[in-house]
């Protein structure tokens, strides 16, 4: 029988197959840089530590391909920013905001970035994701697939979408609800409820 290297992984036996190593782990290659900074790894995995539930609580909803078949990554780079989660296939970026990001110019200027480098995001409140994470995943699930197709700014929720086969965004803001109509925009999506987000 050939001899092992020890760690963490069982003894392999008959025709088990060793664990890769993530590129992270495998260190450098010696002719080969590396694509990712050392910097923008540790930051990325410190964030994950963070212990924001809203976060906790959608990414096990997330992770594994459990909505719908797509997968996402969390705190992933893009140029200057890490995104919340993404769905690097779907060129998807999902953020969850607490209170301290009404208004925030920040904010938006990040949105315009990530849509530069061809990623439409997808911003929802954290409550929102405590109190009805259902709605939250049928609304990720609708950009997707596709049925969120223009910038969407409602009191619940803001996408800002970037086309992805013609190279053309089209812009449209929500309507704001109607006395005849007390239903929020885009309450087919995210359920109907009453919040302020601007």
């Amino acid at each position: 029988m050939k001899s092992q290297k020890q760690g963490s992984s069982p003894p392999q036996s008959g025709g088990e197959v060793a664990r890769a190593k993530p590129e992270t782990e495998k260190g450098p290659a010696a002719d080969v840089p590396s694509r990712r900074s050392p910097l923008k790894i540790a930051r990325a995995r410190a964030l994950r530590q963070g212990d924001n539930q809203a976060e906790a609580i959608l990414w096990s909803e997330l992770k594994a391909k459990q909505l719908g078949g797509y997968k996402f990554v969390r705190q992933m780079p893009i140029g200057p920013y890490f995104a919340d989660f993404a769905c690097r296939s779907e060129k998807l970026v999902v953020e969850l905001d607490g209170s301290q990001h009404v208004g925030s110019s920040y904010d938006r200027l990040r949105d315009e970035f990530m849509r530069a480098e061809g990623f439409s995001v997808l911003r929802f409140w954290n409550v929102d994701v405590l109190k009805i994470p259902r709605s939250v995943c049928e609304t990720i699930l609708a950009a997707l697939e596709g049925r969120l197709a223009e910038d969407v700014v409602a009191t619940d929720l803001r996408f800002v979408f970037a086309a992805k086969a013609s190279g053309r965004s089209r812009s449209m803001t929500a309507p704001a609800p109607s006395r005849a109509s007390p239903e929020p925009p885009l309450s087919r999506f995210a359920g109907a409820r009453k919040g302020a987000r601007p």
